[in-house]
């Protein structure tokens, strides 16, 4: 009976998140305030289930989170670099993405660093991941967090934004395991999109 109910809420929460983050994505000129309601709302779901891990230092999840995050960047950026040297048929898509979700208003960019990264983190990795580890191999369980991850990217009509969601959902995925810290991931998740939105964009 407890494994049914683990699952009904593991499922529950992955339709609900498909559901948000659909209605985020459905309308541009809107997805801020719908995505960061969304987030709020997973965080709130999150919590509910249970307890986080945070088994790392305060020195140790800075010191990991801010290395992990900028380490995480450096792939994306070489990765986009490969694309404008190969000239691959992607540039466009990528500026695309930043006019339509990237933050611009002041207020997007507190909501980034205090609700979407901390939020995305304690739903997918917190919940979502810890989750399945009671039923998966540790490996397995990273992979297929990394797939729920980035299938709710669908809805951003992008393949690159689901390919970079997997890449990033299965760094942060192996991280969390790794250090069964959440306030380290959420470090590293920060600081990638610190400098992804911020300080060294892709445009």
């Amino acid at each position: 009976m407890r494994k049914c109910f683990l699952d009904l809420r593991l499922i529950l929460g992955f339709i609900i998140a498909h559901a948000l983050i659909y209605f985020s994505f459905h309308d541009k000129t809107i997805f801020w305030y719908i995505f960061s309601g969304s987030i709020l709302i997973l965080i709130a779901y999150a919590m509910f289930q249970g307890e986080v891990d945070d088994e790392a230092s305060f020195a140790k999840y800075i010191f990991y989170g801010a290395l992990s995050g900028f380490l995480l960047y450096f792939i994306f950026w070489f990765g986009f670099k490969g694309i404008q040297l190969l000239d691959l048929p992607f540039e466009k898509s990528i500026n695309k993405l930043y006019r339509w979700y990237a933050p611009h208003a002041f207020w997007h960019y507190i909501a980034l660093i205090l609700v979407a990264a901390p939020g995305e983190e304690l739903f997918w990795r917190g919940f979502i991941q810890k989750s399945l580890l009671k039923y998966f191999k540790p490996i397995w369980s990273i992979l297929l967090g990394a797939v729920l991850y980035a299938s709710v990217h669908i809805y951003s009509g992008s393949f690159l934004l689901v390919f970079a969601a997997f890449v990033s959902g299965f760094a942060w995925g192996g991280l969390y395991y790794w250090k069964r810290s959440m306030p380290l991931v959420i470090v590293s998740h920060l600081i990638f999109d610190i400098m992804i939105f911020m300080i060294v964009p892709f445009t």
